[in-house]
């Protein structure tokens, strides 16, 4: 597959974060691209990404939402040993993996207009707004651990029984 676009390698981790345990809607991608990389990119890149690595079988529509394909998966079943590892060095694992790789059939293109993209990502920005929870989000840390005050199975004496 060549050549290899940043957008490309963002586009398949955020599908595979999204579409974990069912096809992922196109908010959903954008959001875990949100959380991957920090920022979303371009409206037209994302159509374009979509595009190019669902002719090269990578990605697929299923069930109204978007999934990678088999290969993807075998793609990315080298990527996944690395848990631990942050989001650059997963994209250059991917990049390594797709610089080998060679479509064994054309996939069925996905032609997204950049009117949808543009109105996932201005969902996924206005849902951050909003008052509810995002599960792709991190949660954010309290500033300050607060000890646990001492509830009533706690004896004052350090625990000590009285011989009496």
């Amino acid at each position: 597959m060549h050549p290899i676009h940043e957008v490309d390698l963002l586009l398949l981790l955020a599908t595979a974060l999204a579409s974990k345990r069912r096809p992922a809607e196109l908010a959903e991608i954008m959001a875990a691209a949100d959380l991957l990389h920090g920022s979303i990119p371009l409206d037209v890149d994302m159509a374009a990404a979509f595009l190019r690595l669902s002719t090269h079988g990578l990605i697929g529509e299923a069930a109204g939402g978007y999934t990678l394909t088999p290969e993807a998966l075998e793609l990315m079943a080298g990527v996944r040993y690395k848990k631990k590892a942050e989001t650059p060095e997963r994209l250059l694992a991917i990049r390594q993996e797709l610089a080998g790789y060679t479509p064994k059939a054309d996939g069925l293109a996905i032609r997204l207009p950049t009117e949808l993209v543009s109105a996932a990502i201005q969902a996924h920005r206005a849902f951050l707004k909003s008052p509810g929870r995002n599960m792709l989000v991190p949660k954010p840390k309290a500033a300050v651990d607060k000890a646990r005050p001492p509830g009533k199975w706690r004896r004052l004496d350090g625990g000590r029984r009285s011989k009496s």
